[in-house]
């Protein structure tokens, strides 16, 4: 190659390297959700991609990178381009209680990403056996003190939500829990209706359906106030424990991201989450729709790692990386 080929290509490699950067800005998202195709937050995702995509003139993906307890697809995120071309949508507790239970924490939700919105809330919900003799959240820790032996709970997994709502209802409550993580709340519920386990906390989407066919009984949910998918449960607050669980999804982007473009794409996932027929599919699923600013979800990222820090502290939960 001559001297003057050479300093053409040299210079050109700059020039190149801009336009690949507007291709990704104006062409393809991924929307990484780090768990399994077809749960409730993978068809969040799907449903507002769908939205989305015209809205921001791109093409918009949603990819299921699986592993970890959502660790693997945040992990992907976390050392993507800045470009535009890859977002996360994860749930709020995968983004403050990884961190905490790691022992040596492996990302920052604050330093790491870019918030956009939030997405979506769903609550929790405590759910006995029809082998338990109990009829509201009173008589169940009354059979529960009457019956040390019979003191195992499911949650869904270790290091979750349900997980340190154990832990506080075991410190309330002033009797000894035995947690039993599952594979997943089809599991706990199947365990439920056979009465091999007293009781479990799991989604309240999940256990909704067999708690109307009367084969499990929720007495309680999470949720500040009365959840509208079951109106007649009262919250863990209204059965005197101290407790606000409710959990969300959440959108960010990998720090240095443009905040403008942020700022867009919160708009976007916002608008299509206020569209009636999306709104109406996430709610047949347990879902509330919300969106917010990205102020809103640094806010509410900062106000549960307050909560669950001195819970999960308390507990010396830790899991190896």
């Amino acid at each position: 190659m001559d001297r003057r080929k050479f300093m053409v290509r040299c210079l050109s490699l700059p020039l190149l390297a801009q336009v690949g950067a507007t291709r990704a800005q104006a062409g393809l998202t991924k929307i990484i959700f780090p768990f399994a195709a077809g749960a409730g937050g993978d068809t969040l995702c799907r449903l507002i991609a769908q939205e989305m995509a015209p809205a921001l003139q791109r093409t918009i993906v949603v990819e299921n990178r699986t592993g970890g307890d959502g660790l693997i697809g945040i992990k992907a995120v976390k050392g993507g381009s800045p470009d535009g071309s890859m977002v996360l949508v994860t749930t709020g507790p995968t983004m403050y209680l990884l961190p905490m239970v790691e022992t040596i924490p492996s990302f920052d939700a604050a330093k790491d990403f870019v918030p956009v919105s939030l997405l979506a809330r769903f609550e929790f919900a405590l759910v006995i056996s029809p082998a338990v003799d109990a009829v509201d959240f009173k008589s169940f820790a009354a059979w529960l003190k009457a019956h040390p032996d019979r003191t195992s709970f499911g949650v869904p997994s270790s290091g979750t939500i349900p997980h340190f709502m154990g832990s506080k209802l075991e410190k309330d409550l002033g009797i000894p829990l035995s947690r039993v993580p599952y594979r997943g709340s089809a599991a706990i519920l199947n365990d439920l209706v056979g009465g091999h386990v007293p009781f479990g906390i799991t989604t309240l989407a999940d256990a909704l359906a067999q708690h109307r066919a009367k084969g499990v009984k929720i007495i309680a949910v999470s949720s500040a106030e009365r959840s509208p998918f079951a109106s007649e449960v009262p919250t863990l607050k209204e059965s005197g424990i101290d407790l606000v669980a409710d959990a969300w999804y959440g959108m960010w982007l990998p720090a240095g991201s443009s905040p403008e473009f942020a700022s867009k794409l919160g708009a976007a996932a916002s608008a299509a989450l206020a569209k009636p027929e999306v709104k109406e599919k996430l709610t047949a699923i347990g879902l509330i729709p919300v969106g917010s600013s990205a102020e809103g979800l640094t806010k509410e990222l900062a106000a549960n790692t307050a909560f669950w820090q001195p819970v999960v502290k308390a507990t010396g939960y830790k899991i190896e990386n």
